[in-house]
């Protein structure tokens, strides 16, 4: 009965316990969205963009935290005292968990594609070290370490970088290097988007925990289309662009459709986990103009289910003078498909995501791209519409990330008890 009652009172205590994280290079807190939806209490964030700073500044409001000016830190990671202004955001409280990846673009395979020479010399391709730096500093139990798939062929002095990075994480941390258990699709866990990044997890190695336990917990609820048939069975299907926008006001290009007064109807899965049904605001759902040629080849190309290769093609007269121009330079992305995946680039001109609509032939607006990253109707992204862009491009999609804090979560309980 003693021993009953102990359990009973260490599972109490587990559901009270409050797990804390770090986020480094936030962006505008992708990452932390998913563990702010998992209980997890941030303790900082670490970002040098001040308008992905204004976001993530806002989001803590919007969760109740006080000290927002302090817990973010808006700061090059690379400066000599970032441990001391991290320091006096976390006040001697215990780190549970680092998140976050550096920045991408000089891993990127699109990076290297545009301009490998320069690539290769980037710093940012040594970002890596001072997320080191900073988990070693604080020794949380585990970390999540995010980035796109080309961290596994980019080069730097033609000496493959990601060995390097996992030398340096496995200082003081077990962790994998298979590319088969690293590599997650964010479209298995209903996010209504085709997107493919590496997370490479930790756990610091005196914990008696096998690290690939956490990978077996990050749990895949749906199949996308490229998903083997004999793999799909027990998950759902994805999520589709349909799914994910079909319910937003239309809007023509160059206006407003925004609105305090929008009714949410949350008549599927996927609106239901990032809305709430009633009458509530429709924030940033504002067209970009575009002129009357481009319009015409977004109408021709959706209205004949067309790529842009197909129409070059079959309708030469809707060639593009620009030299620049690629197969994949206009993009329709399809109702009954998801996303192909949002880029930072959509913050230059958009065309890889042209709305399905042949009526409304426009691209993307801020809101619809960021329902696609699978934000919450609810966040407010602070800055210029291009800057809102760019943070969404860049960010993580909150579900993915709240499905890697479930595992991470599961697995801190684990030691609790």
């Amino acid at each position: 009965m003693l021993h009953l009652n102990r359990i009973q009172a260490l599972l109490e205590e587990m559901n009270k316990k409050q797990y804390t994280f770090i986020d480094l290079f936030a962006g505008c807190g992708g990452l932390s969205e998913g563990f702010y939806r998992q209980g997890f209490k941030a303790l900082a964030h670490v970002e040098i963009d001040h308008w992905a700073c204004e976001t993530l500044r806002s989001r803590m409001q919007y969760y109740g935290y006080k000290d927002y000016n302090k817990e973010v830190i808006e700061q090059d990671i690379t400066s000599d005292d970032i441990l001391e202004s991290l320091d006096k955001a976390i006040n001697d409280r215990t780190v549970d968990v680092i998140i976050g990846g550096p920045p991408c673009q000089a891993y990127s395979t699109a990076g290297r594609v545009r301009d490998g020479k320069k690539m290769a010399t980037d710093p940012r391709n040594y970002l890596f070290e001072s997320y080191v730096k900073i988990l070693e500093h604080y020794s949380p139990k585990f970390f999540v370490f995010e980035n796109v798939t080309g961290l596994l062929s980019a080069k730097v002095q033609n000496s493959l970088i990601f060995p390097k990075i996992l030398k340096a994480l496995g200082n003081r941390y077990k962790v994998i290097g298979n590319p088969d258990v690293l590599v997650h699709n964010t479209a298995d866990y209903g996010v209504p988007q085709l997107r493919k990044r590496v997370i490479i997890i930790g756990v610091r190695k005196d914990i008696d925990k096998d690290v690939l336990q956490l990978y077996k917990e990050i749990i895949k609820t749906h199949w996308n289309p490229e998903t083997p048939e004999e793999e799909r069975k027990g998950r759902k299907r994805f999520v589709d662009v349909k799914e994910a926008i079909g319910d937003l006001p239309p809007v023509e290009p160059g206006q407003d459709a925004s609105t305090d007064e929008f009714n949410y109807q949350c008549n599927n899965e996927f609106l239901k986990r990032i809305g709430h049904n009633g009458i509530h605001p429709l924030m940033d759902h504002i067209a970009r103009k575009h002129n009357d040629l481009d319009r015409e080849r977004f109408q021709v190309m959706i209205h004949n289910h067309w790529t842009f290769g197909q129409l070059r093609r079959e309708m030469p007269q809707y060639e593009h003078v620009h030299a620049r121009v690629f197969d994949n330079s206009y993009v329709v992305q399809w109702w009954d498909l998801p996303s192909k995946t949002i880029l930072a680039h959509i913050h230059k001109d958009g065309f890889q995501f042209i709305h399905p609509d042949e009526k409304q032939r426009r691209t993307f607006t801020v809101r619809e791209a960021a329902r696609i990253q699978s934000f919450p109707d609810d966040f407010e992204f602070k800055g210029s519409r291009g800057e809102k862009y760019k943070q969404i491009g860049n960010a993580v999609p909150p579900l993915f990330a709240e499905a890697l804090a479930k595992s991470v979560k599961r697995n801190l309980d684990d030691l609790e008890l």
